[in-house]
């Protein structure tokens, strides 16, 4: 699990944007600055100057706190089923190639090119097969709390639905 680490104050925006995303994060604080209030159990501090163990103590303890918080992650077997907590479904081959390009990435943006290029390693059909297929795994994933979202003019981002990211502490 990685852990973002902030400059505070300097990254205030950037912390609440990461705190409604359920990122886990330690805060950097210079040494003149009051400390924070902590916003959930995602997130700690530490006051600069600062040892690299003890930064790297605060990130560990943030990140297994994290690990027992937050869903977890999905996962696709070598036989194409994606298993999400006691939840699966079995995927077709080429659905199965799309989403673990996307588990790859998992809430990040993956373009369509890498997915032409992991689902029709020979090379795709035509532009329409990609948004067949991607409107076919989001209708299979739905049950599973996992939503594949498009983000216009780059490509599709895989992330738990609403109904599970509002379960997470606050």
């Amino acid at each position: 699990m990685d852990v973002v680490l902030l400059r505070w104050p300097l990254e205030q925006d950037r912390r609440e944007g990461l705190a409604a995303q359920g990122r886990p994060r330690v805060l950097l604080v210079e040494p003149e600055d009051l400390a924070p209030a902590v916003m959930d159990c995602l997130e700690d501090w530490v006051r600069l100057p600062a040892t690299e163990a003890d930064i790297d103590a605060r990130c560990l303890s943030v990140a297994r706190r994290a690990a027992s918080h937050l869903p977890a992650r999905p996962e696709l077997d070598p036989d194409g089923v994606l298993r999400c907590g006691a939840d699966w479904v079995s995927l077709p081959p080429v659905e199965g190639r799309l989403m673990a390009a996307l588990l790859e990435r998992f809430g990040a943006v993956v373009s369509r090119e890498q997915l032409a290029r992991a689902g029709w390693p020979k090379g795709a059909p035509g532009r329409n097969a990609l948004d067949v297929h991607m409107l076919r795994v989001r209708r299979r994933i739905a049950p599973l709390g996992l939503v594949i979202k498009t983000v216009r003019s780059r490509g599709y981002l895989l992330e738990f639905a609403p109904s599970i990211e509002q379960r997470r502490p606050a």
